[in-house]
């Protein structure tokens, strides 16, 4: 009979179902925003979750990259003090010789190879 009236009443019916805390307007912002925030935005949860796991592989990468400077180093002062050591490190990376010595060299052989 009145459309407009039976509308409302069927609105308000369906409203009277749902909690009251969900009808809160500072509750249904709030839960937006943390969806958005969470799974959405450029810096959401796992975007971040990977740029700590790419951080802290770099970070054990430039350890590595320290720790192998510093033997270089230590090696190139070794080689610079003593000519024994200059010698050795020719002779095992360059396959250098005297020039009344003969060189050979000698590869392991691969299992499969035998």
């Amino acid at each position: 009979m009145f459309p407009a009236i039976h509308r409302q009443y069927s609105s308000m019916k369906l409203l009277g179902h749902i909690p009251s805390w969900l009808r809160n307007k500072y509750f249904l912002s709030t839960a937006i925003f943390v969806v958005f925030i969470t799974f959405f935005d450029d810096r959401d949860l796992v975007a971040n979750y990977h740029h700590r796991q790419q951080l802290k592989e770099l970070e054990r990468s430039a350890q590595y990259y320290r720790a192998e400077i510093e033997k270089t180093k230590n090696e190139l002062n070794q080689l610079k003090n003593d000519a024994a050591t200059l010698e050795k490190y020719a002779r095992e990376k360059y396959y250098m010789k005297r020039d009344n010595e003969d060189v050979f060299v000698i590869k392991p052989s691969k299992k499969g190879e035998e």
